[in-house]
Parts: C-alpha cells; sequence; structure tokens
C-alpha cells in the first residue's frame, strides 16, 4: 500500500488562510477526517504563557476552521480540546494564546477533558491491544483510563515544529500525549519513546479518523517545549500519518528522524513511515528539502533540563525518581513553576523572542483581536511588533498565582474532578 503523503507549503500572513485550506486539501484530509462524527481539535499548549514556536497559533486555528467550514463540516460537530497537566494552566494557556478568541469567534465548544467529562478504562476502550503495548502495562500494571468521548471521534492534533528535551523533537505523536493520560503521566517519562508508541496505537484503535496540521510558521530549537530559541520559517504541513509527519518536521530542524526513537520505533511497527526517502510529499517539494541546522534540545540544557535528565536517566534515578511516583511529587511540580515561569520567562524571555516578535507574524499575533482578514488571509498585520505584557515584574506575579493552582490541583492533594468509570 503506498504511503500516506505528508503536504508542506510556505506561507505568509497574507496567504495563510488560502494556504491551510490548500494545505489540508493535498494531504487529502477529507478522505480521513469523516463528515458525520464529531471532531476533537487537540490544542496544544506547551506554556501557558506566550512562547513562539511552543503552543497551537492562533492562525493554525483558524486557518483549520475556516478550511473545515468552507469543505461543508458542520461546525456544530466541531470543537477545541484541551488536557491539563500539573504545571501548565490550560485556561490561562487558552488566553495568552490567543485560541479561545478563535473558538468563541466561530462558536464551537471547547472542552477541557478533566471538567465533567467522564473516563473509562483502557481495557474497556481497546480490549486486547493492552497486550501489545511496549511499556503501558509496565508503567500502569492496574491499566489507566482514557477519555470516553475520544471513542469514535476524529482527532485533529495541533502541533507546532519543535524540539523537546525529552524525545529531541516533538509534534504529532506526542500531542497525543496529554489528551489520553491522566496526571500521573510524568511516570512515563523515563520510557516515553515506548509511550508515544503505544498512544499512537490506541488512536488508531479508538478514533474514527487522525490527522494532523503542523505549524512552523514559528520554529522553536534548543531546551523546549518551553525555553527555546524561536525561528521565524514560514512552512505548514499535514498528513494523515502522524510518524510521517514528525519525521519530515524532524528532517526540516536538520535530524536524521531514524535517529529518534519514537520515530524509529512506530516505523518499524508499522504503525506509519518513519524513513523521509519513502515518504511522498506534496505541495512545496523545495521547502521539503530545506534543512534549518537546529541545534536541537541537547546542546545548551537549562537547569531544568539538565535535573529532569538526571533524575529520569542518570545518578538521580534511584534517589530521588521513586518520589514522584509518591504523596512527595509536588515537589517536582512546584521546583517546575518557580523555574520556568518564576524565573526563566520574566528574566530571559524578552530577549530571546524580541527578533520574530517584530516579525510579519509578530505584528499579526499582537493585532489578532484587530485584524480584518480577507479570503485569503490578513492583507494588514500593523506596525508594531507584539509586545510582552506579562515579562518581568508581571510575569512573576501571574506565576506565583499559577504555582498556588499547581498545589491545588495536584493529583496526589486533590480529588479528580473528572468520572471514571470502573473497568468492567
Amino acid at each position: 500500500m503506498e504511503n500516506a503523503p505528508v503536504a508542506i507549503l510556505t506561507t505568509s500572513p497574507r496567504t495563510v488562510l488560502r494556504d491551510y485550506h490548500e494545505l489540508l486539501n493535498l494531504a487529502g484530509y477529507q478522505d480521513v477526517v469523516a463528515k458525520d462524527a464529531d471532531t476533537a481539535l487537540k490544542i496544544n499548549i506547551s506554556w501557558h504563557f506566550f512562547f513562539p514556536g511552543s503552543s497551537t497559533v492562533p492562525w493554525q486555528l483558524e486557518g483549520v476552521i475556516r478550511a473545515m467550514k468552507r469543505d461543508g463540516y458542520d461546525p456544530n460537530l466541531i470543537h477545541g480540546c484541551h488536557n491539563r497537566t500539573v504545571v501548565i494552566d490550560a485556561h490561562l494557556g487558552e488566553r495568552e494564546n490567543k485560541q479561545i478568541n478563535v473558538l468563541a469567534a466561530h462558536g464551537l465548544r471547547n472542552v477541557h477533558l478533566y471538567e465533567g467529562e467522564e473516563w473509562v478504562h483502557i481495557r474497556d476502550a481497546v480490549g486486547d491491544l493492552t497486550k501489545k503495548f511496549l511499556c503501558l502495562h509496565e508503567v500502569y500494571p492496574g491499566g489507566f483510563h482514557i477519555p470516553r468521548r475520544f471513542i469514535g471521534e476524529n482527532i485533529i492534533h495541533l502541533p507546532t515544529v519543535k524540539t523537546h528535551v525529552f524525545t529531541t523533537t516533538t509534534g504529532a505523536m506526542k500531542n497525543a500525549f496529554g489528551g489520553l493520560l491522566n496526571e500521573r503521566r510524568h511516570w512515563t517519562h523515563p520510557v516515553i519513546h515506548e509511550t508515544l508508541v503505544d498512544l499512537l496505537m490506541i488512536q488508531h484503535r479508538i478514533h474514527r479518523g487522525v490527522f494532523a496540521v503542523m505549524d512552523g510558521t514559528f520554529a522553536g530549537d534548543g531546551p523546549g517545549p518551553r525555553c527555546m530559541i524561536p525561528h521565524v520559517k514560514n512552512v505548514i504541513l499535514a498528513s494523515r500519518d502522524q510518524v510521517a509527519i514528525d519525521a519530515v518536521a524532524a528532517r526540516l530542524m536538520g535530524f536524521d528522524p531514524l535517529s529518534i526513537k519514537y520515530i524509529r520505533l512506530a516505523h518499524e511497527l508499522g504503525l506509519g513511515c518513519g524513513d523521509p526517502r519513502r515518504i511522498p510529499i506534496v505541495g512545496d517539494r523545495a521547502a521539503a528539502e530545506q534543512n534549518w541546522h537546529f541545534d536541537g534540545p541537547f546542546k545548551k540544557m537549562t537547569f531544568a533540563s539538565r535535573m529532569q535528565h538526571k533524575i529520569y536517566w542518570g545518578p538521580l534515578k534511584k534517589p530521588i525518581e521513586w518520589s514522584l511516583k509518591t504523596i512527595l511529587a509536588p515537589w517536582a511540580y512546584i521546583a517546575s513553576v518557580i523555574y520556568h515561569d518564576s524565573f526563566w520567562y520574566p528574566l530571559k524571555a524578552r530577549r530571546l523572542m524580541r527578533a520574530v516578535l517584530a516579525s510579519e507574524w509578530g505584528r499579526l499575533f499582537r493585532n489578532w483581536e484587530h485584524v480584518q482578514p480577507d479570503e485569503n488571509g490578513y492583507p494588514d498585520v500593523g506596525a508594531a511588533p507584539a509586545e510582552l505584557e506579562r515579562a518581568g515584574w508581571t510575569a512573576f506575579r501571574q506565576s506565583l498565582g499559577i504555582l498556588g493552582t499547581c498545589i491545588r490541583e495536584a493529583p496526589e492533594f486533590a480529588a479528580r474532578r473528572r468520572k471514571v468509570v470502573a473497568p468492567r
């Protein structure tokens, strides 16, 4: 059987809406995303603060929604979809990244999976597929729960092109991580590559259709998915093959896709194609041949990422990792919020973002609430560069509130708000 294509286009604010419509159809999304089923737009929030390249950008979400409506999808069967993590405030993130503006403008439902949604045991959802897992049966011997609403739904992942301190790169496959696993997903970090493969198996079993639309207008290099060096790259990608789109994105960033374990494992198991020589490219083939020569996540790691590696794979694994599976675990959540939100973002974000905020995309983000699109895109994005309203002391004060939320919502302390159904 012929491998699924990856579509790639070069874009600009003036043409981005037209380009997203073309992109989705080049990748054949209408053959994958059924029109008679609910479709979850799985929004990526890697940081609740705005940082270019880290989270789903508003024009990515806008472009996908407009394309679907233009192609006859019922808006009543489309919804935004968010997960929560122990260190990310999804409600703050959807506001700061202006995703909620897009959903509200189109009158779409906005689903937060941990708020009133029913979760079902994995064995009831996928049956004997659990016997094929690479690692999740060992990480969670008693099983785990996934959102019931995912069963039979389409899902369109909306990641960005960026690096990651755990997985080298992150994209379509890892975007399922937050939605399919509960707050104790950090238990899987030592086997994160195998986890992503197991989650892809689950997606293939439960979803009506799986599709990914990846934005590379901004792209992030360095110790992602947060503390990165952002770049303007002006590309967008789409595919039904989650492995292939991640492989093409990895190659753009300058990495050998098959040297990245989660891509190689998924490729070897036949869950998609990770070999760029065998992936059909449609659209702008010259764009797909670019090599951005990113340094990657390991060359200039932050203090936090170095400590994470020591805890999960290094000398601190034996003395410390056990605590992350006990009531002591919130120390790690608190440390993460203090480092990233109270220290790194207030002191370093503005300098690293300055150049990209002055770009056309940065200006589009700043003026998002006021720009007037035409059928192609945004002909006038304004003259002033984007500004960080939450840098410095403002960001620091905000981080204190996030820290309180982190402690209050820690699963070790708080009762779950989600509805869990016991396995049959």
